[in-house]
């Protein structure tokens, strides 16, 4: 038996375990039982950095340990102590220590850099060196990522060196959602567009980086990371501000002005000149659609309006930075005024771009020909489909997502909108062609689950959004719709008819097909009393 190793049963390493974690915590408790006594008698001295520091040593996410370390720290450096110098490169030192218990500790990375900040001298450069040895220990560490970035810029060190590390280590490895990231951002600054400064980065670097992650994507089909920067490349970002649509009916005694994002109209600082009706030039008499907002993208005012009749009127939005948004109001009276803009769905790409886009639909649909059930390959031909051209490729993009839709269950619902608000671009644009911008905007039978879009159809009379997916909660995006009369709703999915409180404008509702909804009689009778027509 003798000298031989004793091998502990489950129970009793269940037992020393549980004795070590009580430990644990009565070395804790009173660790931070004499820090709070400490704090309460405001003696930030050598003590108090030796308890935090054995705490925070064990467990580096305790932020309120980390700002009394570096209330300790300004303490001594008020008190002049000879060389404060060490004691700021001794707490470098000490959240080095941290970040190797944990590498991605918020509280960490933020303490390094207010030590930096605060120290009398810091070593910028030393720091882009030990970001670049723990990115070679984990490269897709985004906590390091963003330090980096941010030392980077105290350094000096420029774009084009940056560039090249964020090309060597996407090299050694695809799949680094961080380094793609900060591709993103280096990209505008070392290859401007200046013939169109709202597009990021030149044609010609265009056409590299986006050869450059097909052979990214293609090299494992299943990782996102060189997905999402491809989407990236084809200009899926938020869009800027601008003129939507404008509606002056001096006969309803109504005005709507809409933008494509929300902005605060009356307080904000904006001017207004429309130079066909003077009254409309008061910025502080538009109103929100949605009662009680200051940021919206849809103003109405009410009152006697003056319609000049004049030759190429507009609509001018000056803003604070005294940047100037043009609409053309194109049908004009003395009855009423109205013009709209043809929002951008992306980026209007030109024919040496596209056929580089044609050229990677052509591989897409050669890897779907090998794994037809590839999400990201997919997704990727319908973007691409949809920049090269959205109304051609209509069909087979909404293939594509319905495809999706089973071969990808878990992420239906986002398929569901993404489709919804393809299908109302391509909708929106025609009804804009069209040129009657009064008219009913026919949205029915196109399986919405949701209305995208919604300001630039401020304008119509009338909407029919029949047989489509609708639910309560989707509708109250149409209270937007300050001149529609007529509201068509039959064949969705409605239940509490909740919203008649969000449409005030409207007067003829029809519901037919809402089964739940029409067979509630007390909702029904709720309805018709705020609606001057309702067909169930």
């Amino acid at each position: 038996m003798h000298g031989r190793l004793k091998v502990r049963t489950s129970a009793e390493e269940a037992a020393r375990k549980k004795l070590e974690q009580q430990q644990k915590v009565k070395m804790f408790r009173a660790a931070m039982g004499r820090i709070i006594e400490k704090k309460l008698a405001q003696d930030y001295d050598a003590e108090m950095i030796e308890l935090t520091g054995k705490l925070l040593g064990n467990n580096p996410d305790i932020a309120t340990l980390w700002n009394l370390r570096r209330m300790c720290i300004l303490a001594l450096k008020d008190s002049d102590v000879d060389d404060i110098q060490s004691v700021f490169d001794k707490d470098l030192g000490f959240t080095e220590m941290c970040l190797m218990v944990n590498p991605k500790s918020y509280c960490a990375w933020h303490h390094r850099c207010w030590i930096l900040e605060n120290a009398p001298k810091a070593d910028w450069q030393k720091e882009v060196e030990l970001c670049t040895k723990y990115l070679k220990l984990d490269e897709r560490n985004f906590h390091c990522w963003d330090y980096r970035r941010y030392v980077v810029e105290k350094a000096e060190v420029t774009p084009e060196k940056e560039f090249t590390f964020c090309t060597e280590k996407i090299e050694k490895n695809f799949s680094n959602y961080s380094s793609w990231h900060y591709r993103s951002k280096l990209l505008p600054v070392l290859y401007p567009n200046v013939d169109d400064p709202s597009r990021p980065i030149s044609e010609e670097k265009l056409k590299e980086e986006l050869e450059l992650v097909l052979t990214a994507a293609f090299t494992d089909p299943n990782d996102s990371s060189a997905w999402f920067y491809q989407r990236w490349l084809l200009g899926y970002s938020q869009p800027e501000l601008d003129l939507a649509t404008c509606r002056i009916d001096a006969v309803q005694n109504l005005a709507v002005l809409s933008f494509s994002v929300p902005i605060a109209l009356s307080t904000g600082g904006f001017e207004l000149i429309v130079s066909c009706c003077d009254t409309c030039n008061d910025t502080s008499k538009w109103m929100p659609s949605n009662e009680g907002n200051t940021f919206d993208t849809t103003w109405i005012m009410k009152g006697s309006f003056v319609i000049t009749d004049e030759r190429n009127p507009t609509v001018t939005l000056l803003t604070p930075d005294k940047v100037q948004h043009v609409l053309n109001l194109h049908t004009v009276s003395r009855e009423h005024a109205v013009g709209a803009k043809k929002p951008k769905f992306g980026y209007e790409f030109g024919s040496a771009i596209v056929d580089v886009l044609k050229a990677q639909l052509a591989s897409c649909k050669e890897l779907l020909e090998y794994e037809p059930d590839s999400k990201w390959t997919l997704l990727t031909a319908a973007l691409l489909m949809k920049a090269i051209d959205r109304r051609g490729y209509y069909e087979t993009i909404r293939e594509h997502l319905s495809k999706l839709e089973t071969v990808d269950a878990l992420r239906k619902g986002y398929y569901l909108d993404l489709a919804s608000k393809w299908s109302v671009e391509n909708r929106l644009e025609e009804w804009i062609e069209a040129g009657n911008l009064c008219s009913e905007i026919d949205l029915s039978g196109m399986q919405l689950t949701g209305v995208s879009y919604v300001q630039y159809f401020a304008t119509a009379d009338a909407i029919n959004l029949s047989a489509n997916r609708l639910i309560d909660r989707n509708l109250g995006v149409l209270r937007e719709l300050v001149f529609c009369r007529k509201l068509n709703l039959a064949n969705n999915a409605l239940e509490t008819g909740a919203m008649v409180e969000m449409l005030p404008f409207v007067q003829e509702i029809i519901l037919k097909g809402n089964e739940q909804l029409v067979q509630n009689d007390k909702i029904v009778e709720e309805i018709r009393t705020k609606v001057k027509s309702l067909v169930l």
